[in-house]
């Protein structure tokens, strides 16, 4: 038998283990999107209530089982569970088995695993707390060069990047794209741009897609702000709730051991460290990272086939 019809017979085994796996990492993922806006370790202290603080027993730790069994309530305090815990877990499984079905055995599946809970965290921190972990980006443009390595020694590992220059190509793309965007808005708009923030997250996922990737990726996640942003903003005004119930929305929505809330404006959803000026729903923000993220995503998975798809569109119309 050979080494590839062995892997056949093992391909649904891996498949359920990637799932499982996949949920376990989510739990993980809910601790670093509920410590690190707040300075906490994610090592210590062990899992516990985000109200009343106690230690969650290893029984009640289960991904997603253990919250519909509690009834998303904690078993010492009775108190509220956000679904975004199990909300986290189950995107998590359900993308790492995707991961597997799309890249097989192959050493690319665990480095793809490796970046899509990545971003994951980046989405669900952004949307609760507008901050990028430095945790995620700084040390994933790194991360990204060193799959650079790989995908030059080893070809068949079907990765996005296969040279070190085709990441670094992807690193100063990135950020650089991002920095400009924010410097322009700041003195033509007098207002924030996209944010350090963004410029670290697009220099990261252009380590990991080089600078194609970079390219595709913020195209794909233009068009995802404009249709899910501009939506967001006419269901808020069209409601007449303003900036107010975002605030609350937001206030109200964040995960693990936070303890925002009672001292935000209801006018404000974010203060910009770097200009002083209150970020509102009226004055159109909202975070960029989540699209970047998506998009990030979307070309690992089909980035070659999205490219291909554009030039042939590109040769037809007459423009290439």
């Amino acid at each position: 038998m050979s080494l590839e019809q062995a892997l056949d017979q093992l391909d649904t085994p891996f498949l359920i283990s990637s799932f499982i796996f996949g949920g376990l990492v989510g739990s993980f993922a809910n601790v670093c999107i509920s410590r690190w806006p707040h300075g906490e370790s994610v090592v210590s202290p062990r899992s516990r209530c985000p109200k009343c603080k106690n230690s969650i027993a290893w029984y009640d730790n289960f991904p997603v089982i253990s919250w519909l069994i509690l009834g998303a309530k904690c078993r010492n305090c009775g108190l509220p569970i956000s679904w975004l815990y199990p909300l986290v877990e189950a995107i998590t499984a359900v993308s790492f088995a995707l991961v597997y079905l799309r890249f097989g055995a192959i050493i690319a599946a665990p480095i793809y695993m490796f970046f899509v809970v990545c971003m994951i965290i980046v989405t669900f921190q952004d949307l609760t707390d507008w901050t990028i972990p430095d945790e995620i980006s700084v040390w994933g443009i790194f991360i990204g060069l060193g799959v650079a390595f790989i995908g030059m020694f080893f070809p068949a590992a079907e990765l996005r990047v296969t040279t070190p220059i085709d990441a670094l190509l992807g690193i100063a793309l990135g950020g650089g794209i991002i920095f400009t965007i924010d410097r322009l808005t700041l003195i033509l708009l007098k207002k924030p741009g996209m944010g350090m923030g963004d410029v670290k997250l697009l220099a990261m996922i252009g380590s990991f897609v080089g600078w194609q990737g970079v390219l595709a990726t913020l195209m794909l996640a233009c068009l995802l702000g404009s249709v899910i942003g501009v939506s967001m903003i006419l269901y808020f005004k069209s409601r007449g709730e303003g900036e107010g119930s975002a605030t609350e929305a937001d206030a109200s929505g964040k995960n693990g051991d936070d303890t925002a809330g009672g001292d935000v404006k209801t006018e404000t959803v974010i203060r910009s460290a770097e200009d002083d000026e209150d970020i509102t729903l009226e004055g159109h923000y909202l975070p960029f990272g989540p699209y970047l993220a998506l998009a990030g995503v979307v070309y690992i998975f089909i980035g070659p086939e999205l490219i291909a798809m554009y030039i042939g569109w590109a040769n037809l119309a007459g423009t290439l």
